[in-house]
């Protein structure tokens, strides 16, 4: 019988593998193999030399990697911090308000992201909608807090907390109340039990908002275009650039495929560590 649901599991799931296989694997094997070959060419016809990887690591591109891993730290950290008491809320105090804020979230997402980015542009330039306020009613104004890194930082935060919320109020909906509630009558204090058993039980929630908090903010692009105005350039714009103002395919694909590494090692590490099958509401 479990042989027959194997073999049924595999028959159901092959359209959506190989759906899967030429939409998702084949171009990370194309940009691979484009990684391999010399500089400034445009097809795969060549020998591999691999000389696009020893521009990477010469030419300083790792720093664009260091301040996109570390910009997209940030942002999951500050996005852990101030989810959790929100994320706690919809999952277990507001009760039917929490649709009404699950919809309100949602609804920022049919918004273009590059439009709600212009929108804190417009919002915090010099001239803009506060500091031309300030200036209106004080006759003193302050520089526009544009074009750094913080405020990089602030634009993943806003973008993508949806990401990191949803999973997070999922992962703490399957935290049990009566195991809260024991805590207390043993004299746990709040403390005790948000590091005991709140955080351990909510671990799965946890880590894949974190998951998919990281990959997206890692590869962004936008908010340091937008918001930072290119005073920090991050890997997904030297790719842009190495594919379409460089002419240098080879190097564009090299840089995606440290980014590919580095973020896929992290995926794998943390769905490792993620008991998914208890995410989902199965058995463990």
């Amino acid at each position: 019988m479990q042989r027959r649901d194997a073999r049924l599991g595999l028959l159901y799931s092959a359209p959506l593998s190989l759906f899967l296989l030429l939409t998702f694997l084949a171009p990370i094997l194309l940009v691979a193999a484009f990684s391999t070959m010399p500089e400034k060419v445009f097809n795969l016809s060549q020998a591999p030399d691999f000389s696009a990887y020893r521009t990477v690591l010469a030419q300083g591109y790792w720093k664009s990697v260091a301040w996109s891993l570390f910009m997209a730290l940030a942002a999951t950290l500050i996005l852990l911090v101030v989810c959790w008491p929100l994320a706690y809320g919809m999952a277990k105090v507001f009760k039917r308000f929490t649709l009404v804020l699950t919809i309100g979230v949602v609804m920022t997402l049919f918004v273009s992201e590059n439009i709600r980015l212009f929108g804190w542009v417009l919002t915090l330039m010099k001239g803009g909608l506060i500091e031309g306020y300030w200036r209106h009613w004080t006759g003193t104004g302050f520089d526009a807090p544009l074009y750094n890194g913080p405020i990089i930082v602030f634009g993943l935060v806003y973008v993508y907390l949806p990401f990191m919320l949803f999973p997070l109020a999922q992962g703490i909906s399957m935290v049990p109340d009566d195991a809260r509630q024991a805590a207390y009558d043993l004299g746990a204090t709040r403390w005790q039990i948000l590091r005991e058993i709140d955080l351990p039980l909510a671990m799965p929630g946890i880590m894949v908002g974190s998951l998919l908090t990281f990959v997206l903010a890692a590869g962004a692009m936008a908010e340091s275009k937008l918001l930072g105005g290119r005073a920090i350039i991050t890997i997904a714009d030297e790719v842009q650039t190495a594919f379409t103002y460089g002419q240098n395919w080879p190097l564009g694909a090299a840089l995606a495929m440290v980014l590919i590494a580095i973020i896929g090692t992290v995926a794998i590490w943390a769905i490792s560590k993620a008991d998914l099958d208890k995410m989902m509401g199965g058995k463990s």
